[in-house]
């Protein structure tokens, strides 16, 4: 039976991903070069390129991306500080899980930008377990964060359930063994999940894979750290 869901948080359950993108767009646009959506879901959330390696992908001069970076950052900060919006059908589908099943975030992000984003969502209580950037030396695409959750939750990957918006995080759950059901978002949409458990349009269609899978007990795969 399946007894742990584990969520990841940006683009999936607050619309952060967009802001993020954006804010780099506009940087990288103020050195004349231009970012696609289609070329960042593909290095940043499919191929888990990171900002700097992008920018110089790009051609942009190599003393430049550092600053750039930073100031970036900075403003995210900033933005994250204030209400992030929730994505349609969180708030609904987490009460409609809680009690029945146990419920963990996986993110990328770090610790403190997690507490930032979500000080009006109200979501953080409905997660027994949060495994951050901070808690882990490989993050996503690698295995370490969701095999980290699992222990943390006590549960085998037989009995979980990964929730995903990208590539990336959907490779670290599969690698972990955990069978995920991808929603995908508005940079996310044309990224190819052939080997996830189900494509839903809205978050709320992981309800009925919750019953669904009920019989599944063995892992996908044995890997381990």
């Amino acid at each position: 039976m399946i007894d742990a869901l584990l969520f990841d948080n940006d683009g999936l359950l607050l619309d952060t991903e967009s802001v993020f993108f954006e804010l780099t767009r506009t940087h990288f646009a103020g050195y004349g070069i231009v970012l696609t959506e289609e070329y960042w879901a593909e290095e940043y959330l499919g191929n888990a390129k990171r900002s700097f390696e992008i920018a110089a992908d790009l051609g942009m001069d190599h003393a430049l991306v550092g600053p750039l970076i930073e100031r970036r950052n900075r403003e995210y900060r900033e933005l994250i500080g204030k209400d992030m919006p929730v994505r349609p059908d969180v708030l609904e589908t987490l009460q409609a899980l809680t009690g029945r099943v146990k419920l963990a975030m996986v993110t990328g992000s770090p610790r403190d930008q997690i507490y930032m984003m979500h000080r009006e969502s109200g979501l953080l209580d409905f997660f027994e377990v949060i495994v951050t950037e901070d808690e882990v030396e490989h993050p996503k695409p690698h295995p370490e964060p969701y095999l980290l959750a699992l222990d943390a939750l006590g549960v085998a990957s037989g009995e979980a359930l990964a929730v995903e918006d990208s590539l990336r995080g959907f490779a670290s759950a599969h690698a972990a063994g955990i069978a995920c059901v991808v929603v995908p978002n508005s940079l996310t949409r044309l990224q190819r999940f052939e080997r996830a458990f189900a494509v839903e349009e809205s978050i709320a269609g992981v309800l009925k894979h919750v019953v669904f899978r009920c019989d599944r007990t063995e892992p996908f795969s044995t890997y381990s750290l």
